[in-house]
């Protein structure tokens, strides 16, 4: 059996601490006991090819999904049991939670409408934005950091993808996340985009910690601090980049035995 590394960390408390997670559906073992720690300030990738099991335990730490076995503990505080939107008011941000991107608005106006779903408790995007010079300065605020700022008064739907998916991480900036949950934020993205992405990614450390999915193992290399590796529901291994792509196991389970990376 493989044995899990673990990172040494000189943080005394995770952020996340997940335990023991464990989902069925029928007969299946989607997420099979597992034990994952997410320092805070951080980039934590979760790799594992198709099937493995990263989606579901993705939908269980947000909690789109409860699991049958198991705790999930965020900024010191039991969050099993509670729903999604408590767990992002909480700081525990996933981006489809919060990332349905007005077209026919502005980078403008739907980074203000993310913003008033923070003013008011909660993330009811069909609540007008109040036209207040302080959001909307904080608003192009938003708009500068994620690379937007020239095109901030420009329709979402006159964007590329790439930029819409900087304006996808730009509303979940806006609601002041903890811990930002990322699924396979390079998706799509052409080279000049995926450095672009790369660079806002980085930006955002120590002020928030990520985690994300990604099989772009290029841009997890460059990016992550640490990452646990997910094969048929179990963390196989975690550890430093340079300790991942030395991992006998990984290779031979997902990255391939004659890997060159």
């Amino acid at each position: 059996m493989i044995m899990t590394e673990l990172l040494n960390s000189d943080q005394s408390n995770p952020i996340l601490q997940v335990s023991n997670l464990t989902k069925y559906f029928g007969g299946v073992v989607a997420t099979d006991h597992v034990d994952l720690q997410i320092w805070p300030g951080k980039i934590h990738a979760l790799i594992g090819p198709n099937g493995a099991g990263k989606t579901t335990l993705i939908h269980q730490i947000s909690g789109a999904i409860m699991p049958d076995e198991g705790r999930v503990k965020f900024d010191g505080s039991d969050v099993t049991n509670i729903p999604m939107y408590e767990r992002a008011q909480k700081g525990l941000v996933r981006t489809y939670q919060i990332t349905s991107i007005f077209l026919n608005l502005s980078v403008l106006d739907n980074l203000a409408i993310a913003l008033v779903s923070k003013t008011s408790g909660g993330f009811h995007f069909w609540t007008p934005a109040r036209l207040e010079s302080t959001r909307y300065e904080r608003a192009g605020e938003i708009a500068k950091r994620i690379g937007l700022g020239t095109k901030a008064h420009l329709l979402a739907n006159s964007l590329s993808h790439g930029e819409q998916r900087q304006l996808e991480v730009g509303i979940a900036l806006a609601v002041e996340p903890k811990l930002l949950l990322l699924d396979e934020p390079m998706a799509g993205l052409g080279p000049g985009e995926s450095e672009g992405m790369l660079e806002l990614l980085k930006s955002l450390c120590p002020a928030v910690t990520v985690l994300l999915v990604e099989h772009d193992m290029d841009a997890v290399f460059k990016l992550a601090d640490s990452i646990s590796a997910l094969v048929f529901g179990k963390v196989i291994a975690t550890g430093t980049p340079q300790q991942i792509k030395n991992h006998a196991g990984v290779r031979e389970a997902y990255l391939g035995d004659d890997s060159d990376f």
